[in-house]
C-alpha cells in the first residue's frame, strides 16, 4: 500500500489481541495495541490512530461509554469487535458513534475486508477533491444533482435522492435504521417498513441484481451498510 495506516487496537483478549494485530501488519498496517480502556485511551491521544478496533467488553469500563466520549474529540473510525449479537448491543454500539460492529467469531477476510472499507472513506473524506461519486456503472454530480447509469440519466425523488446520498457518503459504514430516518426524514416517527420500500426502490434504480444488491446491503435488524 501507498501509505502506512495506524490501527489502535483495544482487545482485553489477548488469543483475539493477537490474531487481529498479526493479521491486519501482514496487510502492512501499523497496530498499537491496548489491553484496557484506561490505557487505549492514552494511546489514542498519543499515536492519533486512522483506525480504531474496540473491544466493548473491557475489564475496566463499557465500550459503549468509551465510544461516546472518544467522538467529543475524534472522528476517526471505530470498528467493534464484540461477542455480543443480540441486534440492540448492535444498534447501541453503532448510535453511539460506532462506524461498523464484527461479531465474534469473525474471519480475517472480513476483518479485512472491513478495515479496508473504513480507511476507504476516511481517505475520501480527507481529499474530498471531486464532487463526482462513482460506483459500479453509477455516477452522481452532487453540485448538479444528477445521477446517471451507464450514462443515462436516473429519475430519483427527492426523497430516494437523500437517501442515496447518506448512504454513499458513508461507504463501508453500517447506518442504523434511526440514523437514515433522521438524516432523510428528520423527526419522523420511525417505520422500518417504510424505509425498506424506499431502498428496495433505490436497489431497483441503481444495482444489476436487485435480489443480490452488491452495493446497497442489509444489516439485518439494524439497518444498512453501502459498498463502492
Amino acid at each position: 500500500m501507498s501509505e502506512t495506516y495506524t490501527i489502535l487496537l483495544v482487545e482485553d483478549d489477548p488469543q483475539i489481541r493477537e490474531l487481529v494485530a498479526g493479521t491486519l501488519e501482514s496487510e502492512g498496517y501499523a497496530v498499537v495495541e491496548a489491553q484496557t480502556a484506561a490505557e487505549g485511551a492514552a494511546q489514542a491521544g498519543a499515536c492519533k490512530p486512522d483506525l480504531l478496533i474496540l473491544d466493548l467488553g473491557l475489564p475496566d469500563r463499557n465500550g459503549i461509554n468509551f465510544i461516546r466520549d472518544y467522538r467529543i474529540w475524534s472522528s476517526v473510525p471505530i470498528l467493534v469487535l464484540s461477542a455480543r449479537t443480540q441486534e440492540i448491543s448492535k444498534i447501541t454500539a453503532l448510535d453511539a458513534g460506532a462506524d461498523d460492529y464484527l461479531t465474534k467469531p469473525f474471519s480475517v477476510a472480513e476483518l479485512v475486508e472491513r478495515v479496508c472499507a473504513l480507511l476507504q472513506r476516511t481517505t475520501e473524506e480527507r481529499d474530498q477533491l471531486d464532487p463526482i461519486i462513482r460506483f459500479g456503472d453509477c455516477q452522481i454530480d452532487c453540485a448538479r444533482r444528477v445521477v446517471t447509469r451507464a450514462g443515462e440519466p436516473l429519475h430519483l425523488t427527492d426523497i430516494q435522492y437523500r437517501l442515496l446520498i447518506l448512504l454513499v457518503s458513508n461507504p463501508g459504514r453500517v447506518l442504523t435504521h434511526s440514523y437514515l430516518f433522521s438524516g432523510v426524514w428528520g423527526d419522523r416517527a420511525e417505520n422500518n417498513q417504510y424505509l425498506r420500500v424506499y431502498v428496495g426502490q433505490l436497489r431497483q434504480k441503481i444495482e444489476n441484481n436487485p435480489a443480490q444488491p452488491q452495493h446497497i446491503l442489509t444489516e439485518t435488524g439494524v439497518g444498512y451498510r453501502f459498498q463502492l
